[in-house]
């Protein structure tokens, strides 16, 4: 039995921005096709191509950030794929609906014989906690496994033996607790991942999706600042990561 202790998070898509020939942007600074897709959609609304301001693209985003306009930021999107988290945690993620796509393991198709699971942040640590927390694992485990097996032979009588099994897991998974690990790919524009990140990287958010999203926080901020230099990541009363922003709801 696998445990996991902490998420792993993969960037698996970012934006490809192609400039339109005849609508030449005079790019200044450093920026990525992300961040170049946003400023170009931002400067069509005005013609100002030409940049007048001559504003760096990441200058010109923070002002898009400070101004409130985060329309324009909706045209980046990024994809991450996301293991080593439990489907406690995607019960919260999948709630944050404008913005977002979701595709996660399906428990149906997918033998959790041998699953994985995730140890809760909060018993971290503490071998008393984290040894009654994984009896309670193994126990789950092996009853999920013993339902499986018993469910196949009562729909015997089904021909489709495929149809049998996703019969049986199905009914099967009911015993599998929230601390179970899933893999999820996630699809979001730059602006509904800020506000994503606002809410559960702050300190009033569950423990796991707030790890989470603190992790994705930094890489989102590697992949194109622009869009996220305005957060800030600290260590909070309850001396564990959480961030916050500059620029509210943008």
């Amino acid at each position: 039995m696998e445990l996991f202790y902490e998420p792993k998070v993969t960037l698996v898509a970012r934006p490809h921005f192609v400039e339109p020939e005849h609508l030449p942007v005079s790019w200044l600074g450093e920026s990525t096709d992300g961040e170049r897709l946003a400023e170009f959609a931002g400067r069509l609304c005005y013609m100002s191509q030409h940049n007048p301001a001559k504003r760096e693209t990441r200058e010109y985003l923070e002002n898009i950030k400070k101004q409130g306009h985060g329309s324009v930021l909706e045209h980046s999107n990024y994809s991450l794929l996301l293991e080593g988290v439990s489907r406690s945690l995607t019960h919260e993620l999948v709630r944050h609906r404008a913005g977002f796509a979701y595709s996660q393991l399906s428990q149906r198709y997918v033998d959790e014989s041998n699953a994985s699971f995730v140890v809760p942040p909060a018993i971290i640590g503490e071998e008393k906690l984290e040894n009654v927390w994984r009896e309670e694992m193994e126990g789950a485990q092996r009853t999920y496994v013993s339902l499986v097996e018993q469910l196949m032979e009562r729909y015997g009588w089904i021909a489709d033996r495929v149809h049998r099994r996703k019969m049986a897991r199905e009914a099967a998974r009911a015993v599998l607790p929230n601390a179970t690990e899933t893999k999820i790919v996630v699809t979001g524009n730059a602006r509904a991942w800020r506000t994503m990140l606002e809410l559960r990287a702050g300190e009033g958010a569950e423990m796991e999706i707030r790890r989470f999203a603190v992790a994705a926080l930094r890489l989102l901020q590697r992949e194109a600042p622009g869009f996220f230099s305005d957060f800030v990541i600290y260590v909070a009363e309850d001396r564990r990561e959480a961030a916050k922003v500059e620029y509210h709801k943008v």
